[in-house]
């Protein structure tokens, strides 16, 4: 190549494609590749915001390559799937326990027809040959029961609506030398000159900016905002006057629930004048100053459980039917659940699948309220439980003082609450460890559903399914190729007791991850890291030093209860058995200030 200084931007539709492009140009030291990671019309996107005469090729792969042939005149290079994509991924799928398919555009499914002709096997394949028929297809192998697919990233992104588990087919690096070749060749033919325009160059520049050009009476001459609103626009034009013959100005904006960050200059094309604005957007957060108390939107909320391991590995499991049943009534519903089971994602999932998904969902953690919060929760004109139609989850419902439990009783019932908002409660339970009588009779007078989430322990059985679905998450993510486990390293994840559950389990799949350079992840990885986590969760110290001179009888009783929680590996409910008291009441020791 020499000097030819060929330009190619890449498109990565996902994280990990981006890692992998990275990696696969270092094998074309004179080539200069430009990489953006984003999605179907994400991608496409950001062709529309490059400068013209800025590359003289584009790399993309499946839906995302097709999109953005509508929208440049450049040449789009297709990453093809090789057989070893579809096979690397097969295998990951080996640890599914349940009934999956293979969906695709034919580039997928005959490399695939062919893989399963080899090796004998009688996987469901089925071929689509338009992004149309993605959602049919899917509803078709919902309905007869498949509960998971192997996919292309069109495919894989509507499955995760349809809550399908998808493992995405990820390219490998052999498949990126190969587009690169091809584009490199393509360049080479397709290099022409092009006509430089000014004001488009401008205009594209700061790729993280939403892109507004005015005429001196307001008219838009050009913007890369599909959905600007006509109050913006007409702020904006307000501003004309601020902005010098020279040189930038800057000023913020506000506009629904975004606040925009604007530069804005003069530029001159012949004897017209435009004022060119470049927008930063970023959402206004819906916060609350009071401790403990956090309004969240649907937006933040669907984000939040998108990206859970709760909804990436599928861990809702058998439950999902009586979960979603749940999400259509009004009924108050309390959450029961070991450490790291769910429960506030699960509280987010009945919160999204409900008729008051519009409003906010308030969540109240019993454990970080102060008095001044719960003051205001309970008293205030402004508190959550004057409102209408939000949903209010409590979080540790099971350190809530008794003084503000009566309180929330006598608020709920008197003022017809559980009528008017959605109430979710949440509390952390032990196995065959039961609500404070208080919180029972509190549970009895409103009526509540009652949700108990399994231990990851007693699903050690779906442990592979769950482990396979994040991993391919993460390889998504970093780039990584990675198969799945050694058979005993997959045993002994089984076998583990995980104290804090899908917390637990979900960092010790990223370590996993993180510490793996090769095709499978071995056992003695997996036992070096799972051996850490028995040595952090018998790290407390076992003796305190109990000398009861000069000290008040409030910090003794607070040395035996760190004792006692010491005694039993930091299990707080074990020690309030062995104690004689509730966890609220040892939690309210240890707040106590000396």
């Amino acid at each position: 190549m020499g000097k030819t200084n060929i330009r190619i931007l890449g498109i990565a539709p996902y994280e990990g494609l981006h890692t992998t492009m990275k990696q696969a140009a270092q094998a074309f030291p004179d080539l200069k590749l430009d990489i953006y990671t984003g999605d179907l019309e994400d991608g496409a996107s950001i062709v529309k915001r490059i400068p013209p005469d800025t590359y003289d090729c584009i790399i993309s792969r499946g839906g995302t390559a097709s999109l953005i042939r509508q929208v440049s005149t450049l040449p789009v290079v297709e990453i093809n799937l090789s057989v070893y994509d579809v096979l690397r991924t097969m295998k990951l799928a080996e640890n599914y326990s349940s009934h999956y398919a293979i969906v695709g555009f034919p580039g997928i499914t005959e490399p695939a027809h062919t893989l399963c002709d080899l090796l004998g096997s009688k996987l469901e394949i089925v071929t689509i040959h338009h992004s149309n028929e993605v959602y049919a297809t899917l509803n078709c192998l919902k309905r007869e029961g498949c509960s998971m697919v192997i996919c292309d990233m069109v495919t894989h992104t509507v499955a995760r609506k349809m809550d399908l588990n998808a493992l995405l087919i990820t390219s490998g690096i052999e498949s990126l030398h190969t587009a690169i070749k091809q584009a490199v060749e393509i360049s080479s033919q397709f290099r022409a000159l092009s006509r430089e325009n000014k004001i488009l160059r401008s205009l594209t520049y700061d790729q993280s900016a939403n892109v507004i050009l005015q005429a001196l009476d307001g008219t838009i001459v050009y913007t890369n905002c599909s959905n600007l609103s006509r109050d913006l626009s007409d702020s904006l034009r307000k501003h004309q006057r601020e902005i010098p013959d020279s040189g930038t100005v800057k000023f913020y904006q506000t506009d629904s629930d975004y606040l925009y960050s604007v530069t804005a200059q003069i530029l001159q094309d012949h004897e017209d004048s435009y004022f060119l604005f470049y927008c930063v957007p970023s959402r206004i957060p819906i916060r609350s100053h009071w401790s403990g108390m956090r309004f969240m939107s649907r937006e933040e909320c669907e984000y939040s459980f998108k990206h859970s391991f709760y909804n990436i590995s599928g861990a809702m499991g058998t439950m999902s039917s009586e979960i979603r049943a749940l999400s259509t009534v009004m009924q108050p519903i309390m959450i029961q659940g070991e450490p790291g089971t769910g429960k506030e994602q699960i509280a987010r999932f009945l919160y999204l699948h409900s008729s008051l998904s519009n409003k906010p969902f308030v969540l109240v953690n019993c454990e970080l309220m102060d008095e001044k919060s719960w003051d205001f929760f309970l008293g205030h004109y402004n508190s959550p439980l004057v409102e209408t139609g939000n949903t209010i989850y409590f979080q540790n419902f099971e350190l809530i003082p008794e003084s503000c439990l009566l309180k929330l009783m006598d608020a709920i019932t008197e003022t017809d609450l559980s009528h008017r908002v959605r109430l979710i409660f949440s509390c952390v339970c032990y196995k065959d460890e039961l609500l404070s009588e208080t919180a029972r009779h509190f549970c009895s007078r409103l009526g509540c559903q009652m949700l108990n989430l399994p231990t990851l322990r007693s699903r050690s059985d779906e442990i592979p399914s769950l482990a396979s679905l994040y991993l391919a998450n993460l390889n998504i993510k970093t780039g990584k190729q990675i198969s799945g486990f050694e058979p005993h390293a997959i045993e002994m994840l089984c076998q583990y007791d995980w104290p804090t559950n899908n917390t637990q389990f979900k960092h010790v799949l990223e370590a996993l991850s993180s510490q793996t350079s090769s095709t499978y992840i071995q056992s003695t990885l997996t036992a070096e890291i799972l051996a850490r986590e028995r040595s952090l969760q018998h790290s407390l110290p076992k003796a305190f030093p109990f000398d009861t001179k000069n000290r008040k009888l409030d910090d003794i009783i607070k040395t035996v209860v760190l004792q006692a929680i010491a005694d039993h590996d930091g299990n707080r409910t074990a020690a309030a058995k062995q104690l004689g008291i509730s966890r609220t009441t040892i939690w309210r020791y240890l707040e106590r200030k000396d």
